[in-house]
């Protein structure tokens, strides 16, 4: 969300001055008030200038990092997580390889009826078994996957600044997205594969809050 050089000026010239009114900065800037209204209106939309009738535009106190930031605190899980890419329990390892080159993936989510998430397996465990010379077709996933009570997990409601930090802190490519199945009182004792949340994904918002787009789109 870059701001043109005039719009720097005119934000400068709020902060220095204000409250000043839209004739003062036209004039001060050698551009008539119609010309200086689509600026004036970005810069009110972002939050960094406000207006007061019969007072004149002032300053909030906000630069464009944060306003960045508070952009970017908006956006919940739900609005950039993909389609989960699943295998079953009875699923045979080879099998699960296929998904995964099929759809492009580095780990498929393993779950049981009713989508509830099981484990997880990557490339990485299946290479390990194959090494060890098993048969891939006769070995099911379930018995080389990663368990539920190891999985680190996200929800859609999560900012997506925290599932971040998870997929860093732990060094993982994704996070499963998943919601509250099998209420048992007030206890979950499962939990139901909803999306995935990837590296990708979120370097994909900043890519677009960077170049302008989609930013109103989320949160």
């Amino acid at each position: 969300m870059g701001l043109t050089p005039r719009q720097e000026k005119i934000a400068e010239m709020v902060r220095t001055l204000g409250p000043i009114t839209g004739e003062q900065i036209a004039e001060r800037l050698s551009v008539t008030r119609a010309a200086l209204r689509p600026d004036l209106a970005i810069l009110v939309m972002s939050g960094m200038v406000e207006a007061r009738p019969k007072v004149g535009y002032y300053y909030t106190g906000k630069n464009t990092l944060s306003l960045l930031t508070e952009q970017v605190n908006r956006i919940k899980v739900k609005d950039v997580q993909s389609v989960p890419v699943v295998v079953t329990t009875g699923t045979s390892a080879y099998d699960a390889v296929v998904t995964m080159f099929l759809e492009d993936v580095g780990s498929v989510y393993v779950v049981e009826p009713g989508g509830i998430l099981g484990g997880v397996v990557s490339r990485k465990d299946v290479l390990k078994v194959a090494m060890g010379g098993s048969d891939l077709h006769k070995m099911p996933v379930k018995v080389l996957m990663t368990p539920v009570t190891k999985i680190i997990t996200t929800t859609p409601e999560e900012p997506i600044l925290t599932a971040a930090k998870k997929i860093i802190d732990n060094e993982v490519d994704s996070l499963p997205v998943v919601v509250p199945a099998n209420l048992q009182g007030n206890k979950v004792h499962e939990h139901e594969v909803v999306g995935r949340l990837t590296k990708t994904n979120i370097t994909r918002v900043f890519v677009e809050i960077g170049e302008g787009r989609g930013g109103d789109s989320y949160g």
